[in-house]
């Protein structure tokens, strides 16, 4: 099987369209498309069931290597291929590629599309015909065939027949209720295979019993040249197959040629910009792109991965385009921390009194009421302001909030900063939905005249901590703020007892880690 070709089809812009809490607009779509085209997927399929999907296949995209696929359905039952409006519009969406989606479960044709078996038949069948007399390249999906197959084997082995038979190009076996258990993939996967070695066979599943992935890389192993899926596994109930995972599996670890070589260093790129476009938060759990991939805590891993990498890692980070990451805590030793002053200041590396007076400030105010491993653009802060040669980019001279009229609904709180870049000082005020909203506005008002970078700065996570909960009112409060600048995410904290102090800190500690970090790259 090594180096064996396998074609990868994205179903971002359909399937993935109909995740819980996204919704694509034209400009999303074309985004997203050029994403996937840059990171060398195989195939990129939309829907095309109506007259107003036709504006993305009519957009003039121009893709570099990807081909554009159009998605719609087999014609409806009791209805000629040459008046289906779905059929139709394939067409019109003027693709070399188009996908069709028909059924195969008996149980679904008779309770779902209300038809005869044999109706259903016809309907796949002419159907094919039909997009291969206007030279289409043709994928039928298969759907439901995995509860097809259990059910009424007979039958489901006649729709794929009579697929084949209407010179279909690929044929794509779904497993779309996401409950087939891996050993059943395997084994009726490759009975497909073997009962049409000449045709590409392709696999599509989705995520209801968590095996997606390990079915989709079953499917390849016994035979699937084609895999389906979405980045960041989204889709409809518990998401499809994840291509952020499938594919550097299958290319790193098992030598199949899914894209260019070059190309694998994307990945996380990819995988964050597609989460950004989908208004989602890329999980930080997430495997080959998450930030916590190659994170490591206790003592014993990160001191094992210092020595070798393998120890705990199962790649390189570098190979998907991550990175890997200490964290410091109650467990580091002074090798871990060392390390990861290192990585952010590599000049240090030379001078080890240095070195060694920064580990031991950093030990003085370490402390579980701070906790670094939670906001590492913090820690990275602190690093930057104990070395000698620190300049800051700007200093807050004093900061005010007030809430003075509740019956507004909108912004009831306003806040004051005074701030003060390059000898200039100037007061800046901004109204908020609360003390920390308008602080958040203040603040970028204020920078955004100095450093207009910072505009693009969202907010996207607030957490506070009650550290001793027996001071009551006079607990100490963590406040932990999660920033993104659309394509880098980053978590700043701040700790006092003063809840709206703790939360200055945090603001403070996210501008100014985007000017340090990013700006000046």
């Amino acid at each position: 099987m090594e180096n064996l070709r396998i074609e990868a089809l994205d179903t971002t812009l359909r399937d993935g369209a109909q995740c819980e809490g996204v919704s694509f607009s034209h400009d999303d779509m074309l985004s997203i498309a050029k994403y996937l085209d840059d990171f060398g997927i195989t195939y990129i399929e939309a829907p095309c069931f109506d007259k107003s999907d036709l504006a993305f296949f009519n957009s003039g995209l121009k893709l570099k290597a990807a081909r554009l696929c159009a998605f719609s359905s087999t014609r409806r039952k009791d209805c000629d291929c040459k008046n289906d409006i779905g059929l139709n519009n394939l067409i019109a969406a003027n693709t070399d590629t188009v996908s069709i989606v028909g059924k195969t479960w008996d149980f679904q044709v008779k309770e779902i599309l209300k038809t005869t078996l044999d109706e259903n038949i016809n309907m796949i069948g002419s159907s094919v015909k039909y997009l291969k007399s206007f030279k289409k390249y043709v994928i039928f999906d298969a759907e439901h065939f995995f509860d097809a197959y259990l059910n009424n084997k007979l039958y489901a082995l006649k729709t794929i027949e009579t697929a084949v038979k209407a010179s279909a190009d690929l044929i794509c076996l779904c497993d779309t209720n996401g409950g087939t258990h891996p050993n059943k993939i395997a084994a009726i996967v490759k009975e497909i295979c073997g009962l049409y070695p000449d045709k590409k066979i392709g696999i599509h599943c989705h995520n209801d019993s968590d095996f997606a992935v390990i079915n989709t890389v079953i499917a390849v192993e016994n035979g699937a040249t084609h895999i389906q899926g979405t980045f960041n596994g989204i889709g409809e109930r518990c998401g499809n197959a994840n291509l952020s995972s499938i594919i550097p599996y299958l290319q790193l670890k098992k030598g199949y040629d899914i894209v260019e070589p070059n190309k694998m260093q994307l990945l996380t790129e990819t995988a964050a910009k597609i989460s950004d476009v989908s208004n989602l938060t890329l999980s930080p759990y997430s495997p080959y792109v998450g930030t916590s991939a190659f994170t490591h805590k206790a003592g014993l891993h990160a001191d094992g991965v210092l020595k070798t990498a393998a120890s705990f890692e199962h790649l390189e980070p570098e190979l998907v385009g991550n990175e890997r990451r200490f964290l410091i805590s109650e467990l580091s030793g002074r090798n871990i921390i060392a390390a990861k002053i290192i990585k952010y200041f590599p000049h240090l590396k030379s001078n080890l009194t240095e070195l060694d007076r920064i580990i031991s400030k950093l030990k003085e105010i370490e402390n579980p009421d701070y906790l670094f491993e939670s906001a590492e653009a913090s820690f990275v802060l602190k690093i930057r302001r104990l070395l000698f040669d620190y300049k800051e980019a700007f200093s807050v001279e004093s900061f005010e909030t007030k809430t003075s009229d509740l019956s507004v609904d909108k912004t009831p709180s306003e806040a004051k900063v005074k701030i003060t870049v390059s000898d200039k000082t100037e007061v800046f005020n901004a109204f908020g939905k609360g003390p920390v909203d308008a602080l958040n506005e203040a603040f970028k008002k204020a920078l955004v005249k100095f450093y207009p970078d910072l505009n693009k700065l969202t907010l996207t996570d607030y957490k506070v901590r009650v550290l001793d909960s027996k001071a009551a009112t006079k607990a100490t409060v963590r406040v932990l703020i999660t920033t993104t600048d659309g394509v880098n995410i980053w978590t700043t904290a701040g700790v006092s007892a003063d809840i709206i102090k703790a939360s200055f800190d945090a603001l403070k500690d996210s501008f100014e880690y985007k000017l340090f970090k990013f700006t000046s790259d």
